[in-house]
């Protein structure tokens, strides 16, 4: 199974796959440029997921996403993610027309990871000045994995 999943990887990387590293990147500003991206018919892949900036006040931020952890009851929903690498992907999600062919299409070229396997380590990674965390004006952020680690998560 898991030669498989390597094999996969290998064939997409070499159908000119694009390889984001998320690392120092806002979460919102990646998330916008990368569901634009998909909606064009691109196959994206990111990589360390738990460094995506989200922008704000600690307190504020980790209150906000807890809220919508917690909302909901466990049988109906909704299942809001603690892992980083779906945290993302739930962001990208909410930038498609997710409910729609076109854009379960689009999600389905999308995948993320937490940290950088194995067959992405020799890959050029795709750089995004739009979403850099150099454009805050301010100090107040935190890393997506830190956050997910507040929330409970394991990865």
């Amino acid at each position: 199974m898991l030669n498989l999943a390597a094999a996969v990887l290998r064939s997409w990387c070499d159908n000119g796959m694009t390889v984001i590293d998320s690392s120092g990147l806002i979460l919102g500003r990646l998330s916008s440029v990368v569901a634009k991206r998909l909606l064009d018919g691109e196959t994206i892949a990111i990589v360390n997921a738990e460094h995506a900036i989200v922008s704000g006040s600690k307190v504020k931020t980790f209150a906000d996403y807890l809220q919508s952890r917690q909302r909901g009851i466990k049988e109906q929903g909704p299942y809001y993610p603690k892992r980083p690498d779906r945290l993302l992907k739930r962001t990208v999600r909410g930038m498609l027309p997710y409910k729609r062919q076109r854009g379960r299409d689009a999600l389905s070229r999308l995948k993320v990871y937490v940290g950088v396997p194995e067959e992405f380590k020799g890959e050029k990674m795709s750089e995004l000045d739009d979403a850099s965390m150099m454009r805050l004006s301010t100090s107040k952020y935190i890393e997506l994995g830190e956050l997910c680690r507040k929330l409970g998560g394991r990865f």
